[in-house]
């Protein structure tokens, strides 16, 4: 093997780490020094079970680089507007606004019942979350004007979901998960720029966090189980950052001043 200068039977593990080290000096990407870690390992499986050689494996558990997490990717307000202007029909705008405003899953859209809302307070009751979690969101005045919209024509069921398969041979039954992600692609085609349901939990988190909204508020919000999820949305919001920097700048500059 082109990794180890010695017999097969005389490799160890400090030898698998020799050989990471010499990837990493490379500029290899964790994600192919890992895939070649993967092959390794099945080599000497195959050895083992193959060829009845009981040699140690050097690829243990814990050896694989840990792969960077891609930072979620908001919508841009125009992209917003764009893509709120593409929606016509009452059920999917009152659904995507909920994604958007209340930071709902597709999942928890499609979970959702009708005495989820409470609309005396403005709220809505997810009840199985992520992580079989229930938590409270709250509706803010424009996703709660189109969930009342769509629900003036939702058409009259015994169904207990709110949104509804509106033609076909399912029609009236509760939409599904991938119903959902299909109308997305649809408007993904139509308005000309590559966006998923996901993007609207994000866009929503990015928004609070530039509008002065803490991190802890946030992580309530979207039912984030650990801190560290929602900081990642800290990473994006260039805008908070700005923000945070001139008003501290300004009461450094005054306290100067003072002193002069």
């Amino acid at each position: 093997m082109i990794w180890l200068p010695i017999p097969v039977e005389m490799a160890t593990q400090l030898h698998v780490k020799m050989y990471i080290d010499k990837l990493l000096q490379e500029h290899l990407a964790s994600k192919t020094i890992n895939e070649r870690l993967v092959a390794i390992r099945s080599f000497y499986r195959y050895l083992n079970s193959e060829e009845n050689r009981e040699i140690p494996n050097p690829v243990t558990n814990g050896m694989a680089l840990r792969m960077p997490k891609p930072l979620p990717r908001h919508l841009k307000e125009v992209e917003v507007e764009t893509f709120l202007s593409a929606i016509s029909k009452k059920r999917d705008r009152a659904l995507f606004m909920l994604m958007l405003r209340c930071g709902l899953r597709v999942a928890e859209v499609v979970g959702l019942e009708l005495s989820d809302i409470d609309y005396q307070r403005n709220q809505i009751i997810i009840r199985n979350g992520k992580g079989a979690k229930g938590r409270v969101t709250y509706i803010s005045n424009d996703a709660a004007g189109a969930l009342a919209d769509y629900l003036q024509v939702r058409q009259e069921t015994v169904e207990d979901s709110v949104f509804l398969v509106e033609k076909g041979r399912h029609k009236g039954k509760p939409l599904s998960v991938r119903g959902i992600q299909k109308r997305m692609e649809y408007y993904s085609r139509k308005t000309g720029f590559s966006i998923c349901c996901h993007q609207l939990r994000h866009t929503m988190a990015t928004q609070l966090l530039n509008a002065g909204s803490d991190l802890v508020t946030i992580q309530e919000l979207l039912g984030h189980t650990r801190i560290e999820t929602t900081m990642r949305y800290s990473r994006v919001s260039n805008r908070k950052v700005q923000k945070d920097y001139y008003k501290a700048m300004d009461r450094v500059l005054q306290s100067e001043k003072m002193k002069q």
